[in-house]
């Protein structure tokens, strides 16, 4: 009995390591495929692209214009329809990793810097920033689940 359970133990530590992802590279490739989605030339491809790391009920705030970050069934959902409203609005972007955190197998934090300009969807007014901005992603299964957007 003793030794059924050891194998047992043994089989589900290694392969708890085994589903452990590479947070170093998922980093990377979060950042690549985020700002694809920022790009001018942006398509709803590369949005679900970017969608397909994130769980579906993604939990986002965005301080200070989105302050809640509760997980919701939708969460996913919503995102795409927000970001479906901006997408093409930049007719100029440029963004730059500066530094990845990684903290055990629960959470990245991302800081860049980035540069925009384009026309508000909405007010037709042009738009131009430059801005640090970090990002602490908590993870879940292999996916984004939770997103927490700050500025410097």
């Amino acid at each position: 009995m003793k030794g059924l359970l050891l194998i047992l133990s043994l089989t589900l530590a290694l392969s708890a390591t085994a589903s452990e992802i590479d947070l170093e590279k998922f980093a990377q490739t979060y950042f690549k495929t985020m700002i694809a989605t920022q790009a001018p030339n942006a398509t709803e491809v590369d949005l679900e692209n970017y969608f397909s790391l994130l769980t579906d009920d993604i939990g986002h705030s965005h301080l200070p214009w989105v302050t809640d970050d509760s997980r919701l069934p939708d969460g996913k959902e919503a995102m795409r329809k927000g970001m479906l409203f901006y997408l093409g609005a930049h007719t100029q972007y440029s963004a730059e990793l500066l530094d990845v955190f990684i903290f055990n197998h629960s959470a990245i934090a991302i800081r860049y810097k980035n540069s925009a300009k384009g026309i508000h969807p909405e007010s037709q007014q042009p738009l131009a920033y430059t801005q640090t901005m970090m990002e602490v992603l908590e993870m879940e299964n292999g996916k984004v689940a939770v997103i927490r957007k700050y500025h410097e």
